[in-house]
């Protein structure tokens, strides 16, 4: 079926709306005119200025900081968006918040990525579009459709055009092997594991590599670096066992605190990360290079709109 444009419709909310922008512009349409904003009272306001009825709506709006907020954003336009008749809201999340309470580890907690899943559900939402979850089993909390895109396509087609030699892919975990592995078939290069333990929350200590890395590119990679205390901890560990150079990449560059200072002042040659989270100004550095996404994802809405299979663009290497 071709793709059709009358019916489409992009909204955004202020989470991040340069990306949104890209999207469209990728898609050639306009963004919907509409207002996301606040009431006197600190109540989030949201007004559509044109009608909708009966069309596709896919509302651009990652949960990053300030988390809540993007949130309760996203809720209220999906909401807004079914009782104006729209046929369909999907929302596209490119960061899913919450993602690493996806279950107990302790007694007596929440598992709030079960919780966003049920908010986003009861609110109106027919559909998912998501990039690189934290743990890849919250697309079982959804009974409604998931489409959750790597990021690994668009970090492997950088590197291997920088001309890196002799690169080996690091798991800063062992939980991340498989995200590393996925990242090494696209660059044909060998992995290593970083072997560590957290002997606090946010604190990590690096005990043992498996793997070699002596001379050569180590690129770790991540799919949320946050405060980059475990990301500069293994940038150290590398170095001291003799990596000719140390690059990182992720798909979530959330930096709070002092991580974007920790970047800056690090043996870490560069950060590569993409546009799924907005990067303030303040945290933009030399060693920063940001990625959009906003190609991919504006490919998954054209196969959604155009009842087109999305697998053939997550398969694709």
């Amino acid at each position: 079926m071709a793709f059709d444009t009358e019916n489409l419709r992009i909204l955004t909310g202020n989470a991040n709306p340069d990306l949104a922008k890209k999207i469209a512009d990728h898609l050639g349409v306009e963004l919907c005119d509409a207002y996301v904003g606040h009431f006197n009272n600190g109540e989030t306001q949201v007004m559509i200025g044109e009608s909708i009825r009966g069309r596709d709506i896919f509302i651009i709006q990652p949960t990053s900081q300030p988390v809540n907020d993007n949130l309760m954003e996203l809720l209220i336009m999906i909401d807004a968006c079914k009782r104006a008749s729209a046929h369909s809201v999907t929302a596209v999340v490119p960061y899913y918040a919450y993602a690493r309470q996806d279950r107990k580890t302790r007694g007596r907690e929440p598992i709030s990525a079960k919780l966003v899943a049920n908010l986003l559900q009861i609110a109106g939402c027919s559909r998912v579009v998501t990039v690189d979850l934290h743990a890849g089993q919250i697309q079982g909390f959804f009974d409604i459709p998931v489409d959750h895109l790597a990021a690994a396509p668009v970090i492997a087609e950088y590197l291997l055009s920088q001309n890196y030699e002799d690169v080996v892919v690091v798991s800063p975990d062992l939980g991340g092997v498989t995200r590393a592995r996925v990242l090494a078939d696209y660059l044909h290069a060998p992995i290593a594991i970083i072997e560590k333990r957290r002997p606090k929350p946010g604190v990590a200590e690096v005990m043992n590599l498996i793997g070699e890395v002596k001379g050569k590119t180590a690129i770790l990679i991540d799919d949320i670096v946050d405060s980059a205390g475990s990301l500069i901890e293994g940038t150290k560990a590398l170095m001291r066992l003799e990596a000719k150079r140390v690059l990182a990449c992720c798909s979530h560059a959330i930096l709070s605190g002092p991580a974007a200072e920790r970047i800056r002042e690090s043996s870490l040659e560069k950060l590569i990360i993409t546009d799924t989270i907005a990067l303030p100004p303040e945290k933009v550095s030399d060693k920063v290079v940001v990625l959009s996404m906003a190609d991919s994802i504006a490919e998954v809405i054209k196969c959604i709109q155009s009842h087109d299979s999305v697998s053939k663009l997550l398969d694709k290497k």
